[in-house]
């Protein structure tokens, strides 16, 4: 039987983590469209920017290692456990391809 919800805490975690950063990266979104907020040369030369989009991006790769440990160690089958792997997987992927990357 496939299950949708997950039933062990680390599932319900890493779901929890993946709409903390859905949330926060709407944040971020908003800070710049609302109000008219530009980013400088590094990303701390705005702080009301880098705040929530590292938060999202903190909460994203969280949300990817603890539904690992979900699966891995707590045997989750739950369908809704992998979208925060693959998620977190994009995301740290780009995060290592911004930091090793140089522009």
């Amino acid at each position: 039987m496939i299950k949708l919800l997950p039933k062990t805490t680390p599932g319900k975690w890493s779901i929890g983590l993946i709409i903390a950063f859905f949330l926060l990266l709407a944040t971020g979104m908003t800070v710049v469209t609302a109000f008219h907020q530009t980013g400088g040369n590094t990303i701390f030369d705005n702080l009301w920017i880098s705040i929530p989009m590292l938060g999202a991006a903190v909460s994203a790769i969280t949300g990817l290692f603890v539904g690992i440990a979900a699966i891995w160690k707590q045997k989750e089958r739950a369908i809704l456990v992998f979208v925060p792997i693959i998620i977190g997987f994009l995301v740290l992927f780009f995060v290592l391809g911004e930091i090793l990357v140089p522009h």
